[in-house]
This record gives C-alpha cells, structure tokens and sequence, in this order.
C-alpha cells in the first residue's frame, strides 16, 4: 500500500518522479515484530504524551515572560497611569484604541468612533480599521464586554495575557514544525526550550506587548507548521484539504495583525518559487499555496474597507505574476539540463519584470504612495552614497533597522543550537542542491543513478524538508540585513536545528558515510544526543533561569507620570498636542487628547506633518515654528530635553542632526560638515525658547516644567493677510 501511495503522489509532477519517491514515510510501521495492533496503539501513546510535553512547555514559555514582565515593573503594585505610560512608543498607541473601545457606550459605537475618528491625528478624520491593524484590539476588547470576567479580571490584565498566550502558541507551533520534520517529539522539546534560553534574540514581548509582531509572529509559525505538514510526502488528498485550510487561516491570522505582512509574504512566495522551479513541489501544490496568500490578501484588504497598500503590495503582484507566466508558458520542466536551466531563467525574468510591472501601475493608478518610505529606507541601506532624507535617515540611524551584530552568535553559540543548525544547514543545501541538478537533468543517466541511489538513501530531500531549508536561508539572509527582522529566523532557527539533532536522515548520511549505518545506532544517536543536551541546557541554565525570575525591579519614571496628571486635570479634553511621535502615544493612552501626529508611519500626508512638527527641535525661526503648529492644530507642543540635547545616538544620527541635513543646515558639534551646508541665522528653537526672550514669548507661554518635559501653550496669531499661511497649511 506504502508504495501504491507513492506512485499516486507523483503523478503530477511533470519531471523526477523517482526523486519524490526517495523519500520515505517517517510514520511508516514495520511489517514484523510487532502486531499492527499493538504499533498503532503505542504509536497513539507516544504521539498523546508529546503533545501533551508541548502543552507544557508552551504554557511553561507563557508563564516565563508573564513572570520577567511583572518582575521587571512590578506592574501588579504599580499605578494605572504608570502601567499605561510602560505601554512605550507606538505600543501605547495601539493599546490606546483597547481602551477606547472599553470605555464606548456600547460595542457598535465604539466600532463607529474608530470608523470616524478624529482624534488620532488633528484636523482630520481617519478610518482606524482601515489604515492600522487595529482588529486584535477591538476583538480582544468585545470578548472583555462579552465574557463574565470584569469582576477580577481587570482589562490591562486580559490584554497582557492574551499576547503573553500567544506566546505558549509560537512554542507549540516551534515543537510541532521540528517534531514533522524530525518524527520525533524530542525535537519538539529542543526547539521550545532553545525558543526560552535564547528569549533575548527569540521575542522581545515582555517589554513591547502591543507590538505587531508579537501578535502576527505566533501565527506566522502555525502556519509554517501547517505548510510543513501540507508538504509531507504521502499526505491523504482529504488531510491535504484539511491541512490547507489550516494554512489559510493561519496566513489569514497573520496578515490581519501585521501591516509589514506584504513584505514577509512576498519572501515566502520567493520561496515557493524556488521550489517549484527546482521541481520540489507539484503544480497543484505551489498553486494551492499561492491562492492562499492572495485569498488571505484581499481578506484582509476587505476587512480593512479597501486598504489600497494591500492592491498595491509586492507580494500580491508577484502571485499574479508567476500565476500568470506559470498558466501561459507551457513545457518548462522538459528537456536537457542546459534546455531546462535557459528556460528557468527565463521564467525567471518574465515573472520578476511582469510583478514588477503590475505593481508599479497599480501603484499610479491608486495613487498609493504609503509605503514609499520602506523602499527609500532599503534604497538608502544598500545603494551608493548617503542620504539626506528625513524618513530613510529616520530608520538607518536606529540600531534596530542597522545590520545584525555579532554577538547575537555568541549567544546562540551559547546554548549549544547554532553549531548543529549551521552543521544541518550546510549538509542539507548540498544536498538540494544534488536533488534539484538531478530534478533538472531529466536524464536517463541521471534517472538510473537515482535509482540505484534508493537503497542507500545518499540522495533525499522531502518537500518539507526543502521547504524549511529555504525559509531559514531567505529569513536569515533577511535577519542579517536588519536586525529587527532576526525575530521572524531565530524562532524558526529553534526548529530547524532541532530537525537537524533528532531527525534521521542527517544522521542516518554520517553514518554511511562512515559505513557503520544501522537502525540500532541510528535509534541510540537519535535519542541520547538531544538527552544529552537537555541534561546540559538543564545543568547550565536552569540556575540561570531561576535567578532572573526572582530579579525584582520597579517602574520609576516620575517626570511622564507627572506630565500625564499635569495634562489630565489642566488642559481641555479636546486640546491638541504637539511633540515627539513616542510621547504623543503615550499622551493619547493616558489623556485622551488630540495628537498632530503618531508612530504609525505607514501614510504619507502623516510623514510630512512629522518632519514639520519636527521642526521644534532644528534652527528654526518661532514665527515658523508657530505657523507650522498652528497649521497642524495645536493647541500644546513638549519639548523633551532628552531629544534637544540627546547624547544617546553620535553625531549625524541624533534627531537635531537629521533635521539640520533635512533642511540643509550645518550640524552642531565637533566634526565636519558637508560643503553645500550653510549656517541657519536661527537659533536650535527647543533651546532658544527658554530664554523667554519676547520674540519667543509673544507666541508662546511656559505652562508645565519638571526635569525632563517643557510644555508651551502656542498663543493665537495676529490676523494675517489674505492668502498668507496657506503653503504650509498645505504641507502639514
């Protein structure tokens, strides 16, 4: 029957059908020894209790980073407002909208005020739904309503815990992925505790809740898990269906919380590509997998009232595109190796020069210039010479957005999983590519030699495997190029080098190789060397581990929490405030108030008013610095010292800096400038304002100081002439 299966699975792949067949059935029951009976019952023992092992560790990881996270700000004791303003960044811009939904009258008109909300950004109503991804937020909020918990559960608390699930969710995902490819639940059990020793490169959610990725991430890995068990050889037509619609609403899951899910789709499709190209996937298969992100695509782009950054996405250009090329150009996989390799290339090119067609035009003919900063960030990232724009300078001169450093290997190295993740990962691209220059050839030579090769099992490589191989080289390459990307490779990386310790088929090559290949020793090396590192993890970590959970610390920041209470009980509710995009976030989680602008940098119009908001921190006349507020709506501006006289980043790169190139002003401070530079006759405004000179004084009144926060009430301006002003109402 095992081998009735195999010839059925490879009747639709158009060359190599005795590659697929090379690849045996890890779940394949010896026919003597034991009883069908008594294997099958054992074999539901085993599976039972290593699920039940991955429940355990998921939980185990979920109570790990709820633990540092109340450790850390003793977030349990501490002050509402204090718990709101830990929500850093744009963390506390999302959370905010959690809140606004709590505190609605009632569920559809808290769905109506996010629909029409004027709030987020001065002088204009937006579409949350449309423009943020925001739907975590308003689900978790209509569950908290609905379910019988208000009583002790308190709404902070229910929201922490779900991301911190979620967690629990990305180990079980993590487990499921190695234990398909390696067939044994060991590797589960490697991976989830390597997803824990390595949490500082893995995850970063006990300090960023709200973050996307910490919602999209763990749907991202169930469905590399699903597509690892989609691709399995001799999967049932039924479970393949099955199977595809769990990829579909994982995929689903993850682009609906993530709005960078273009650009990770776009990669895996990449990856798809490669496989099919090489001949490692059917042709239903990679159709199937490719409908699947498109479908998922405009799911979302609907959910989302038509948000024209998904039409104009990369990843859904080139799904059309390699359909496309795919369905019209016939006969691709036929013929020599140098026939096959000249007609790859080929398709390669038309695929690549057609996605890029169809998102250029639909990018001009939606007028969608959204995501526009991205590309002039990776422009300036890799192309020649430096950059004076303020979007791309904003991203290059964060460490995050820099390459990834070197260290992170030493602490990978450090827990014993990169050595045999770098030891699989070279065995296993040797060996794809011999599998796809044999899927290539379409040769009798090389057909016998395949054949020949069966019973030594030198030369395999299950679509799976191919899969996982792939999606740890791009993402790597990815994580390499941008350190904030590592946390879509170190997770994976868990799993992979987890396949690599406890999966046969490296281990059953080392042993032919050195000719001493037998079951018995293939059972012992697979099960005592991942034993024998967990008894080292266990011994080097677990004191460790214990020692960081009883670490105690306690939030402390009492300058924001005093401008938070200052601004509360001070300041009209529908007052505007100006200042940086961290603080205003925060500003609105606590307040309530009316900000000009945001973290969320994903819409042109709101860069433009950043930069000019901005402006209170470059050489800047006030009358400028005043029309360009007044031009945003503001009623407030906070000036931060930490932002005016910043030290934390080196010349060139702190914010004053990046304005002063922006606007082409010599920058302050010791170093060389480039020649085209001229001196600004206008004093750095953030410190010129302090002199309470009457030029500053006449626009501008000191209402709140404490050590870090200056607030300023801007004054109503004279009346002006007719047509004076509107060029920069125009621009903010």
């Amino acid at each position: 029957m095992t081998a009735l299966r195999q010839r059925k699975g490879s009747k639709g792949k158009e060359s190599g059908p005795e590659i697929q067949n090379l690849n045996p059935d890890s779940s394949a029951v010896p026919p003597h020894r034991t009883s069908p009976d008594v294997w099958t019952g054992w074999t539901i023992l085993c599976g039972t209790f290593g699920a039940l092992v991955g429940v355990c560790l998921g939980l185990a990881c979920c109570i790990y980073v709820a633990t540092l996270h109340e450790n850390d700000l003793w977030f349990s004791n501490i002050k509402e407002v204090e718990r709101e303003i830990s929500f850093r960044t744009e963390c506390g811009l999302y959370y905010s909208y959690y809140k606004q939904m709590l505190k609605a009258p009632t569920i559809q008109q808290g769905l109506v005020e996010l629909i029409n909300d004027n709030m987020t950004e001065s002088k204009r109503t937006i579409n949350l739904l449309q423009r943020m991804n925001i739907y975590q937020e308003v689900f978790l909020s209509i569950l908290y309503r609905v379910l019988p918990i208000q009583t002790y559960l308190e709404p902070v608390y229910f929201y922490i815990y779900t991301v911190f699930s979620l967690q629990a969710v990305y180990v079980i995902a993590l487990y499921i992925t190695s234990w398909l490819l390696s067939g044994s639940w060991l590797a589960g059990v490697l991976a989830g505790v390597w997803y824990i020793l390595n949490r500082v490169d893995t995850t970063r959610v006990e300090f960023t809740i709200s973050l996307r990725e910490n919602w999209s991430l763990p749907f991202f890995a169930l469905q590399v898990a699903a597509i690892t068990c989609y691709l399995r050889p001799q999967l049932k037509p039924i479970h393949q269906r099955v199977v595809l619609w769990l990829v579909f609403v994982s995929t689903f899951c993850f682009c609906l919380t993530w709005q960078f899910n273009q650009f990770i789709l776009f990669i895996q499709a990449l990856i798809f590509f490669t496989l099919d190209a090489l001949d490692f996937l059917s042709p239903e298969q990679v159709t199937s997998l490719y409908l699947v992100q498109a479908i998922s695509l405009l799911s979302v782009w609907l959910l989302q009232f038509c948000n024209s950054m998904i039409l104009g996405s990369l990843a859904l250009s080139f799904v059309v595109a390699a359909l496309s090329v795919r369905h019209f150009q016939r006969g691709l996989k036929s013929g020599g190796l140098l026939s096959r390799v000249a007609k790859l290339l080929l398709h390669t090119l038309l695929v690549l020069a057609l996605a890029l067609s169809i998102n250029y035009l639909a990018k001009r003919a939606l007028q969608l210039w959204s995501d526009e900063h991205i590309f002039k960030f990776i422009k300036a990232k890799f192309g020649p010479g430096a950059t004076r724009d303020f979007d791309a300078s904003l991203y290059l001169c964060e460490e995050a957005f820099g390459l990834l450093p070197l260290d992170t290997f030493e602490r990978l190295g450090g827990t014993l999983m990169l050595y045999p993740y770098l030891s699989t990962l070279s065995v296993l691209l040797i060996m794809l590519a011999l599998v796809a220059l044999a899927n290539l050839s379409d040769s009798g030579f090389a057909r016998a030699r395949v054949a020949a090769s069966r019973d030594e099992s030198l030369i395999r490589m299950r679509p799976d495997v191919a899969y996982n191989l792939l999606h740890t080289v791009f993402f790597g390459l990815l994580a390499f190029s941008t350190m904030r990307m590592k946390y879509l490779w170190t997770g994976h990386m868990c799993a992979f080098a987890a396949y690599g310790v406890c999966g046969k088929d490296i281990w059953e090559l080392y042993l032919r190789v050195i000719h001493c290949s037998t079951k018995a020793k293939l059972r012992l090396i697979r099960y005592t060397v991942p034993i024998v590192i967990l008894a080292f993890l266990y011994y080097k970590f677990w004191p460790r581990l214990m020692e960081e959970v009883s670490e105690l610390r306690e939030f402390y920041d009492p300058d924001t929490v005093e401008l938070m209470a200052w601004i509360s009980s001070k300041t009209p509710k529908k007052a505007v405030f100006a200042g940086s995009m961290q603080l205003l976030a925060g500003i609105k989680l606590c307040t309530g108030r009316v900000l000009t602008n945001h973290p969320h940098y994903e819409d042109k119009a709101l860069r433009e008013r950043t930069r000019q908001v901005y402006q209170v921190y470059a050489r800047q006349s006030p009358e400028e610095v005043h029309r360009v507020l007044r031009a945003a709506g503001a009623d407030y501006v906070v000036l931060e010292d930490s932002i005016c006289y910043e030290r934390r980043h080196s010349r060139g790169c702190r914010l004053r800096d990046l304005l002063d190139l922006a606007n082409g002003h010599v920058m302050d401070g010791e170093g060389e400038n480039d020649p085209d530079l001229v001196a600004s006759p206008d004093p750095r405004f953030c410190d010129a304002i302090k002199t309470d000179s009457p030029v500053y004084s006449s626009l501008f009144t000191r209402v709140f100081k404490n050590k870090t926060f200056n607030v300023y009430r801007l004054k109503k301006p004279k009346k002006k002439g007719r047509g004076e002003g509107k060029a920069v109402d125009r621009a903010v």
